[in-house]
Order: structure tokens, then C-alpha cells, then sequence
């Protein structure tokens, strides 16, 4: 296979790979411009003729996926992590849907967000445009390379796919059929392209292709986030560690409280938007705590107390570290404190939340209002499961990730955020008044 073709594998030198990475994005970028005056009846055409091509070739990806499974069992992977990287004919048809589901959603390209007249007659309107290269870093999940490329094309963007050795099989099959697609839809086959997996030098040089790629998003825990964010020098959104909270104020109704609590943590425990942390009131924590502890028992769910929690007592209940508080556990275990006030959940989320999620279960109008205006994160619920932060729950269809930083994109990241906007000026013949240039301006934009 030649670095000219959509999946770049084997083992090469350090400068090689670095100028196999450059290549790719190089090519890339072509491609992304190309890529960018398609319209949603192409994009929509070719994601449809993809999802039908993974169908056609499920035994070419089942096969690929079993040597990925094969070799995770030889090294001893756990099993939890051998389900993420298994596929099977229910799992490429889920993925299929999925891009039929992206086809279906509106294009985000060419969307006036806001535009104007202004008193000389200048016609303002600034549009949604593509992104361009986007670098997605991931660990072994093969439908994330299907639902990444899904929602970057449609969106008009190129996509460069770094995903993990242990799905090297799987994630190479999956894009040399979806580049086949592309190439016959008549687009740029190197819109769609897989990284080398096995030096982590690779990402390094991704994240650092400065002028190449316009974007790198990471999707996994929150080693493989920081290290991206940590040393990228292209734009990076950083995604998903999520040390979420519920805080059950004085006035909750615990029967609403336990449902939410219960559906936060014990639903799906290993995802990001799962609760780590249940915070509870005082005055409500005589009442609601033994029943929280039981029930959360019951679930299998280990409680990490502070005194007061563990004064309750209870077989799953044990001592807190100050660790515990920072930790996005991802497993049936959830840290648990009692707190005199609201503004001190307040206080606790501040010093230990990811700005991820958080949860207020409350009867109180104000007390609801307060903490949604003093929490900062990326999404806040009242009365709601923290499960909710998710792209299809919020009626997104599909997302790239959930965002937990601030500039451009927050929270679940659906084919919008995978967009820039550019300002387009339509004048006739005009002119800003004023005087003539001076080569001494220190601000070219006065």
C-alpha cells in the first residue's frame, strides 16, 4: 500500500512517518477544497451509498475485525474493552443507519447565521462554511471511524482518522471502503484517510501540522484528551472527561431524586455524561440517604463517603480519599458528600467538575435559576438525568463528540460545530471614506 492511498499502515522510521502524516494532510486539504462546493444532494448520495456498501461488505469488515478481537484476547485486553472493539452484523448495520440518520439531517453548509443592510447600502451575511482538515484521534472503537467520517464529509470537511492499533483490521477495512465510495461518487478519495496506528509519534505530528489541519478532536480518556490538547499547535476541541454531578437540594422530591440518581450513575457507567459525584443537602439528607445508599446498592454501585455519608453506614459504603473528587470513575463507583447549602454544591462542582455536566433535583423555582446561572459547564439539568448530554437525546441525530471547553463549539458537537463561518460582503462599486493608507498603521483593520 502506498502513501497515495486512503490507509497509510507498517512500522517506518521517524522521519518517514512524519512525511507519511504531512502527505496525508496535504492531500487532505486538497481534497477538503473540492469537498467544499458539493452539494447536500451529493453528500447526502454518497453517505447513503456508503451505508450500503458496509452492509454489502459486512463479511470483508467481520473478517478484518475478527484478527483485531483474536489479538486483543492474546494480550489479555479486559473484556469490557474487547465488547467496544467487537463488531458484528447488528453493529455494521447500526453504523450503516447512523449515516442514513447523518444524510437525513439538514447541511449546515451555506446557512446565513445573521446578515444585514448597513445605512450605505453594504450587504453583510456571515455563512456557515466548511471547517476544512479535520484530525480525529481515537482509541478502539471502529464505529467512531464511521460515525466521524459520516459527520465530517457531510459537513464538507476532510477527515484524517487516527484510531487505535488494537482496531488496526477493523478501522483499515471500514476506510477502504468508504474511500472506494467516494472515489466513485467522484470525489477526492483522500477525503477519507486512516493514520499509521502503531508510533504514537503520529499524533504528535497530526496535532502539529500547523497550515495542514484545521482542527484535531480527541475521543477517548483523559490521558489520550490531555495529551492532545496539551501539545497540539493546530486548534484543538477538547472532548469528554466528565466528572458529572448531582446535587439533590432541600426541597427535592427523593422519589424523582433516586430515579435521577439511579439513571445518572447506574445506566451506563462507563460513558462520559454518567454521574461521579451526588452531592445532598443537609436538611434533606437524613431522609434521602439511606434510601439512596440501598438503592444504589442494590445496582451494584460502590458510594465513596465523606463522614457523613459514611456515618449512614451501609456494606457499599466506604471511607473517601481526596482523590475521589477529581475522579471520572467510568465503573460502578460514585463519590458522595452531604453540604450544608447550595452555594457550597456550588463551590464543590467549581473546585472538582469537569464542566461537563451537572444536575440540580430541586422543588424550588430559585434555587433552580441560582444553580443554573452559578454552575459553569457545558450542559446543566434540572430535574433531568445527566444521561440526557448526548447528540441524538438532544435532537442532533449524531454528534463527534461532547465539548467541554469554550471557543467555538460547546457541549454535544453535531454537524453545525463541525462548521467556521466566513463574512460575505456584497457592495456596488463601494468604498470606505477617509483618508489614504499610511505605511506607519499599526492597525490595519482602522
Amino acid at each position: 500500500m502506498t502513501t497515495t492511498e486512503s490507509t497509510i499502515t507498517g512500522k517506518v522510521s521517524g522521519d518517514e512517518l512524519r512525511e507519511q502524516v504531512r502527505d496525508a494532510a496535504q492531500r487532505a486539504k486538497r481534497a477538503a477544497a473540492e469537498l467544499a462546493q458539493a452539494t447536500r444532494g451529493d453528500k447526502d448520495a454518497l453517505l447513503h451509498a456508503m451505508a450500503d456498501a458496509l452492509v454489502r461488505r459486512t463479511p470483508e469488515i467481520l473478517a478484518a475485525n475478527d484478527r483485531d478481537v483474536a489479538a486483543g484476547r492474546e494480550s489479555g485486553m479486559p473484556e469490557s474493552l474487547i465488547d467496544r472493539l467487537s463488531l458484528s452484523t447488528e453493529r455494521v448495520e447500526a453504523m450503516a443507519d447512523g449515516l442514513r440518520t447523518v444524510a437525513g439531517l439538514p447541511d449546515p453548509v451555506g446557512e446565513v447565521v445573521r446578515g444585514s443592510v448597513l445605512p450605505n447600502g453594504l450587504q453583510l451575511q456571515q455563512v456557515r462554511v466548511p471547517l476544512g482538515v479535520v484530525g480525529i484521534v481515537y482509541e478502539g472503537r471502529p464505529n467512531v471511524t464511521v460515525d466521524a467520517a459520516g459527520l465530517t464529509l457531510k459537513a464538507g470537511n476532510a477527515v484524517l482518522l487516527r484510531g487505535s492499533s488494537s482496531a488496526e483490521h477493523s478501522n483499515t477495512a471500514l476506510v477502504s471502503i468508504l474511500a472506494d465510495v467516494v472515489r466513485e461518487h467522484g470525489l477526492p478519495a483522500d477525503a477519507v484517510q486512516l493514520l499509521p496506528c502503531h508510533d504514537r509519534a503520529s499524533v504528535q505530528h497530526l496535532i502539529t501540522a500547523r497550515g495542514l489541519v484545521d482542527v484535531v478532536i480527541p475521543r477517548g480518556g483523559a490521558g489520550l484528551i490531555a495529551a492532545v490538547v496539551e501539545n497540539a499547535t493546530v486548534p484543538a476541541i477538547e472532548t469528554g472527561v466528565g466528572n458529572c454531578h448531582v446535587y439533590v437540594d432541600a426541597t427535592a422530591d427523593i422519589d424523582t431524586a433516586l430515579r435521577i440518581l439511579l439513571n445518572s450513575k447506574a445506566r451506563r457507567p462507563s460513558v462520559c455524561n454518567a454521574a461521579e459525584t451526588v452531592l445532598v443537602h443537609k436538611d434533606i439528607a437524613e431522609e434521602f440517604l439511606p434510601r439512596a445508599l440501598a438503592e444504589l446498592q442494590g445496582a451494584g454501585v460502590t458510594v465513596h463517603g465523606d463522614e457523613r455519608v459514611v456515618a449512614v453506614g451501609g456494606s457499599n459504603v466506604v471511607a473517601a480519599t481526596d482523590e475521589d473528587w477529581d475522579t471520572e470513575f467510568l465503573s460502578l463507583d460514585i463519590a458522595a458528600a452531604v453540604v450544608d447549602s447550595l452555594p457550597d454544591a456550588v463551590d464543590h462542582i467549581r473546585a472538582h467538575g469537569s464542566g461537563h455536566t451537572e444536575a440540580i433535583v430541586t422543588s424550588d423555582v430559585r434555587a433552580a435559576r441560582q444553580f443554573t446561572v452559578q454552575v459553569d459547564a457545558a450542559a446543566v439539568m434540572v430535574n433531568a438525568s445527566t444521561a440526557f448530554t448526548d447528540g441524538a437525546e438532544f435532537g442532533m441525530g449524531a454528534e463527534i463528540g461532547i465539548s467541554t471547553q469554550k471557543l467555538h463549539a460547546r457541549g454535544p458537537m453535531g454537524l453545525p460545530e463541525l462548521t467556521s463561518t466566513k463574512w460575505l460582503a456584497f457592495g456596488d462599486g463601494h468604498v470606505r471614506p477617509g483618508s489614504a493608507p499610511s505605511s506607519t498603521s499599526s492597525c490595519p483593520g482602522s
